[in-house]
C-alpha cells in the first residue's frame, strides 16, 4: 500500500491541534452525548425539548479504514458487512440512550454481533482475517462535566499528550472562543442540541476572536498550473435528499445514517451505479457535467420537526431540527503548483474528511468552517459564530493526486492523496484538477446548528465531509484540464 500523504490546505497543523484540544478538553477521543430520545416531550408549541441525560457514547475501531487489500470481487460483500457494522453501532447507541439495558449488556451484545460480521468479512476475503485483528471490541466512553461544560475523561496515550500540549501552547492564539462571557456572539444557551446528543456549547467559537490561521498556497513553479474551472450546479433539491452513501455503502439503504444534500446528478442513491449516473439528469448548467456532489445537511437546532423527524437517517438517529438550504454552493477545480494536471478518469470517486473523525481521531479530518468576511480564519473542530451580516461557510479541499490506475479503493482513500506542502504529489501519483467546494448558509440569529452525522459522533464539526463522483463527459473534462493548465479562469 502506498503511503497516504495528507495535507490540510487551509490551516496550520499547529492550529488544528490547538482547536482540537480546546474543543475536547485535552482528550482527543472524548465523547459527549446524552441519554435522550430524538425528540423529547412535545407540548402544544410543537417544539422539542432536550431531555437531561447521562454523558457518553460508543467508540468502535473503524474497520473500513483499515482494509487496504480487499480483492475486487469481494468488495460488494465486504461493503455490505461494513454497513452492517455501522448499523449495529447505531442500534446499540439508541438502546443506551433509551436505557434498554446496562452499557455492559448492550456492549456485550454489540461486540458479539460485530465478531460474527467480521467473520463474514474475513470469509469474503478468502479467509484472511489478518487485517481485522484487534478491531472487534467497542467501548463505552463516559465524560465528566466541569463548570457547566462537558469534558472527556478518556483518551489513549500519545495523542492525549500531543493535544494537551497544543492546548497549553495555544490559549492566546485561539482566544478561548468566548465560551463563558456575554456578548453579541455568545453561544446560545440551547447549544446542547435538541436531540440531546450534541453539539455541546464548547463546539462553538466566536469567529471574531479567532486569529488568522490560513497558510498561503505554495508559489506556482514554471511548470505549474494556475487556472480554475468552475461549474454551477445549484444548491440541491430537497426532494433528492436521502441517507444513503453510494460510495461507502453501495446497495445499502440508510448506509450513511444521516441525510445528504445532492447537487449535480439527480439519480444518486444507494442503488445507483455508473450506468445510472451516465443516464441521469443533472442540475449543473453545463449538461455535460453529470457528476454527483454530496455532503451532510446542516440543521438549525430550533426545536422544530423536519419531514424526516420519525425516519432513519433523521430523527430516529438524532438528526433533528430544520434543514438549512444553502444560499450558495461554489464548485471550482484548481491546478497544481508543481505540475500540469491530467484528466480525472470518469467515475473517479473521492471522499474528503472523515464522518467518524470524533472517534477515529483527526488523521483524515478535513473540515473547514468559517464565516464570510473571515475566510482567513478556518476551523476544523469548532462551529463558527458569525457576526451580523456574515454567513456560515463550509469549505472542502479535495485530494488532488491520483494513483493513475483506480477509480476507487477498498477504504476509498488509497487511490488518491493530498499534495505536499510544496504542491508536489507523492511518488507514483499524478496531479489532477483539485475540487474545492464552498457552501454558504444563512443561519438564524441566536440559533445553534449542527452537521448531520452518525449518531455516536455527536454532531461534532470535525466529522464534516464531502463526496464526489466524476461524471463529466470526456470533452468537458479535457476542456477543464486545458483551462487549468493554460492559466485561465473558465466555466
Amino acid at each position: 500500500m502506498r503511503q497516504q500523504t495528507h495535507k490540510r490546505g487551509r490551516f496550520t497543523n499547529k492550529t488544528v491541534a490547538i482547536v482540537a484540544a480546546l474543543a475536547l478538553g485535552g482528550g482527543g477521543a472524548a465523547i459527549i452525548a446524552a441519554n435522550a430520545s430524538a425528540h423529547g416531550d412535545k407540548g402544544d408549541s410543537g417544539q422539542n425539548h432536550t431531555v437531561a441525560a447521562k454523558a457518553g457514547t460508543i467508540q468502535c475501531p473503524d474497520v473500513g479504514q483499515k482494509l487496504s487489500d480487499v480483492p475486487r470481487k469481494a468488495r460488494p460483500n465486504v461493503d455490505k458487512n461494513l454497513a452492517e457494522l455501522d448499523n449495529q453501532v447505531a442500534k446499540a447507541y439508541q438502546q443506551m440512550n433509551q436505557q434498554q439495558g446496562s452499557s455492559d449488556t448492550v456492549l456485550s451484545k454489540l461486540n458479539d454481533e460485530r465478531s460474527r460480521t467480521m467473520d463474514n468479512i474475513g470469509s469474503a476475503m478468502g479467509g484472511d482475517n489478518s487485517q481485522l485483528q484487534g478491531m472487534t471490541d467497542c467501548k463505552w466512553q463516559e465524560v465528566a462535566t466541569q463548570g457547566g461544560q462537558q469534558q472527556g475523561n478518556q483518551q489513549g496515550g500519545d495523542q492525549q499528550g500531543d493535544q494537551q500540549g497544543g492546548q497549553q501552547q495555544g490559549g492566546d492564539q485561539q482566544g478561548g472562543g468566548d465560551q463563558g462571557g456575554e456578548g453579541a456572539n455568545d453561544v446560545p444557551g440551547n447549544a446542547g442540541g435538541q436531540a440531546g446528543n450534541g453539539p455541546s456549547q464548547d463546539d462553538f467559537v466566536d469567529i471574531t476572536k479567532v486569529q488568522p490561521n490560513v497558510q498561503q498556497p505554495p508559489q506556482a513553479q514554471q511548470n505549474g498550473s494556475t487556472g480554475t474551472f468552475a461549474t454551477e450546479c445549484g444548491v440541491g433539491d430537497p426532494k433528492l435528499r436521502n441517507s444513503d452513501n453510494v460510495i461507502v455503502a453501495p446497495g445499502v439503504g440508510n448506509g450513511a445514517h444521516h441525510t445528504h444534500d445532492y447537487v449535480g446528478n439527480d439519480s444518486n442513491d444507494a442503488f445507483a451505479n455508473n450506468q445510472t449516473f451516465e443516464q441521469g439528469g443533472t442540475s449543473c448548467k453545463n449538461q455535460d457535467d453529470k457528476s454527483t456532489y454530496y455532503w451532510p445537511v446542516v440543521r438549525a437546532q430550533d426545536g422544530k420537526d423536519e419531514a424526516d423527524a420519525n425516519e432513519l437517517g433523521g430523527g430516529q438517529e438524532g438528526n433533528v431540527g430544520t434543514i438549512l438550504t444553502p444560499t450558495s454552493s461554489k464548485i471550482e477545480f484548481k491546478g497544481n503548483a508543481q505540475s500540469k494536471v491530467t484528466a480525472m478518469p470518469k467515475f473517479l470517486r473521492i471522499i474528503t474528511g472523515d464522518a467518524k473523525a470524533f472517534t477515529n481521531g483527526d488523521k483524515n479530518a478535513n473540515a473547514s468552517w468559517s464565516c464570510t468576511g473571515f475566510e482567513d480564519r478556518q476551523l476544523t473542530d469548532k462551529y463558527p459564530l458569525c457576526p451580523e451580516g456574515s454567513s456560515v461557510t463550509r469549505t472542502f479541499d479535495f485530494q488532488s493526486c491520483w494513483d493513475g490506475q483506480n477509480i476507487d479503493s477498498a477504504n476509498h482513500r488509497d487511490h488518491v492523496a493530498f499534495a505536499g506542502e510544496d504542491g508536489s504529489c507523492p511518488n507514483g501519483f499524478q496531479a489532477i484538477p483539485q475540487l474545492v467546494n464552498t457552501i454558504t448558509y444563512d443561519v438564524p440569529a441566536n440559533t445553534p446548528f449542527a452537521v448531520d452525522g452518525f449518531p455516536e459522533q455527536l454532531h461534532k464539526p470535525i466529522t464534516d465531509h464531502d463526496d464526489f463522483i466524476n461524471v463529466m463527459s470526456e470533452d468537458l473534462m479535457n476542456e477543464a484540464v486545458d483551462c487549468i493548465n493554460s492559466g485561465k479562469q473558465c466555466g
